[in-house]
């Protein structure tokens, strides 16, 4: 929420946080009934609370206060506040609400339009279209009937900067968001500055200008860490930064900003809102750089924050990242129970439930499904994340052409933006299409780049990926110690994560395991291995062995999972070259 709590017309900020003169702090004193002297108490007290940041005490106090006597604007919007800090959003609106009707009353119209671009723009996000714009025109056709010009007119810029973005006009909105900066500069509003400057920051880099964007996203987060927004802004910007920088791939500012949130949030015990997204952005970090068990209990966490703060979408991708983790540790099914469940609340599980059918050796779905959401996405960023998925499918579903596809476009997207994590994963895909397609030296120059940084960015999982990859590559140009070596370190790496499905990967690689056939395969593989080595269809292995060929297609997909091949001619190379036909 904006500034509240000064009797200023609004030509400047000033937060409550800051400043403790409100203009109807002695209202009550007037009157000498013990019940007004208590509301008198309980104001007071409850402006202290808001003062240090003890958002239950403070909704608690001024709620005793607005039952003894009405509370007017500026107190009310400190009750609103209190009120959305302890995550009671739907409480926030009304109140919101009351104070817009009482500054209207009490001639502060300026006030009243700052009340109504909050609730208007809340609404909008929640997706109730209809009163957003009711609100919104209400506070436009309020600011209207001034004859001088103030900084709310950069407030009902941002909505209009939103409608630009949301429309594709990526120009119109970093332009709009610019202009209601310069307001923001002009009037000294720091609360519209740093929205301002972080939505302006945002689009420009999700519209490829990457390093111009974190600039921008930079300077909204000065504005916070120095403390000069109110409660609600800076929350807003802190974890607005954060997404963005994510989006982009950009994991360094993320976890700067991410460490910044979470001091902020633990300044305030009683904090609700804003502490679930903190909880995410710390699991997805965990998450890359290792430490899962510590990223799982934050997912969690950050799931029951969310469902006390009623946001259906952040408690989605707490949702998605338990099933990324669960996937990866091989708890199959929990993880599909998780998906599900992002998916139920509106969240789109992909890739994750792709990869998820590639695990269980169901490469045909998981082509199937990779392939409809890259068809539906068209944000480049967001299909960097689907191709990096996309390319390791396809190349198991053998589908070769359509993997190259998919890494030239990673590539293209990964230089666009130039984040070192983007650059990791394209040059992961482009080693893995280069390794599938026999081409072992070119596929061991974009491997070792990969690796490199995965190791700079600390991201354990991903570098004993890469590893076997590149262990791959020495075999392949006769290197069999190197070969030996990579995978080594690579199992120990997964073993140390937890990460059974992969160790069990290498261990098909290298003969090693406990599995009681060779290479990792059961006994039942092994069987569809040598018929399949032999020449045999699918259906003249189903008719041999007795099983459907359905059965005979899951059993193949284990296979080239376990062997690490694309192409049953890849296996059946595999099978003659191992003794196993």
């Amino acid at each position: 929420m904006g500034t509240v709590g000064h009797a200023q017309e609004s030509t400047s900020s000033i937060s409550p946080a800051r400043s403790l003169r409100y203009p109807c702090g002695n209202r009550h004193r007037r009157d000498g009934g013990g019940a007004l002297v208590k509301a008198t108490s309980d104001l007071e007290q409850g402006r202290e609370a808001y003062e240090a940041l003890a958002w239950a005490a403070a909704y608690e106090c001024l709620s005793r206060a607005d039952q003894a006597v009405p509370l007017r604007g500026g107190d009310l919007e400190l009750l609103a506040t209190s009120a959305h800090m302890l995550g009671r959003v739907d409480e926030w609106l009304p109140l919101l609400e009351r104070a817009h009707q009482s500054y209207a009353e009490e001639g502060e119209p300026l006030r009243a339009v700052r009340c109504a671009f909050w609730i208007g723009m809340n609404l909008a996000l929640r997706g109730e279209l209809g009163p957003a714009t009711g609100w919104l025109g209400r506070a436009q056709r309020l600011l209207e009937r001034e004859d001088r010009e103030c900084v709310e007119h950069g407030y009902m810029l941002l909505p209009v900067a939103f409608q630009h973005e949301v429309s594709g006009d990526l120009e119109g909105a970093s332009a709009t968001a610019a202009a209601a900066a310069e307001i923001a500069e002009r009037f000294g509003d720091s609360d519209l500055f740093a929205l301002a400057v972080h939505v302006q920051g945002t689009v420009v880099a999700k519209s490829g200008r990457v390093a111009d964007g974190l600039g921008l996203l930079d300077e909204a987060m000065v504005a916070v860490t120095t403390g000069e927004v109110s409660p609600v802004v800076c929350g807003i910007v802190y974890c607005g930064v954060i997404l963005a920088c994510e989006e982009v791939y950009e994991v360094r500012r993320a976890q700067e900003w991410t460490a910044a949130l979470t001091r902020w949030c633990e300044q305030q015990p009683d904090l609700i809102s804003f502490r679930g997204r903190c909880l995410v952005h710390r699991a997805q970090l965990l998450r890359l750089h290792g430490e899962w068990p510590a990223a799982l209990d934050e997912a969690r966490l950050a799931g029951e924050r969310f469902a006390e703060a009623m946001n259906p979408g952040a408690i989605a991708r707490a949702w998605y990242l338990q099933g990324d983790l669960q996937r990866l540790t091989g708890r199959f099914e929990a993880a599909e129970a998780s998906y599900r469940e992002a998916s139920r609340l509106g969240l789109e599980p992909q890739p994750g439930l792709a990869l998820l059918r590639l695990a269980q050796g169901n490469a045909e779905a998981a082509a199937a499904a990779i392939r409809r959401v890259v068809a539906e996405t068209t944000d480049p960023a967001v299909r960097a994340g689907l191709l990096a998925a996309s390319v390791e499918i396809l190349l198991v579903a053998a589908d070769v052409e359509a993997a190259r596809a998919a890494s030239a476009e990673l590539a293209e997207i990964s230089t666009r933006y130039g984040t070192d994590l983007l650059r990791a994963v394209g040059a992961q895909a482009r080693g893995a299409l280069e390794l599938a397609a026999g081409d072992a030296v070119s596929a061991l120059v974009s491997l070792r780049e990969a690796c490199r940084a995965w190791q700079e960015l600390g991201a354990p999982y991903e570098l004993a990926v890469a590893r076997v990859l590149l262990g791959r590559a020495r075999r392949l140009v006769g290197d069999e110690d190197g070969f030996e070596l990579e995978l080594d370190a690579a199992r120990a790496a997964f073993q140390q994560l937890g990460a059974a499905p992969s160790v069990a990967s290498v261990d098909a690689l290298t003969g090693g395991g406990d599995s009681v056939e060779a290479h990792g395969l059961t006994s039942r593989e092994l069987e569809v291995l040598r018929l399949v080595a032999k020449g045999k269809s699918n259906r003249e292995i189903a008719s041999a062995l007795v099983i459907s060929e359905h059965t005979v297609a899951r059993h193949l997909q284990n296979i080239f999972t376990k062997l690490g091949v694309a192409s049953r001619t890849a296996a059946g190379a595999f099978a003659f070259e191992h003794d196993l036909v």
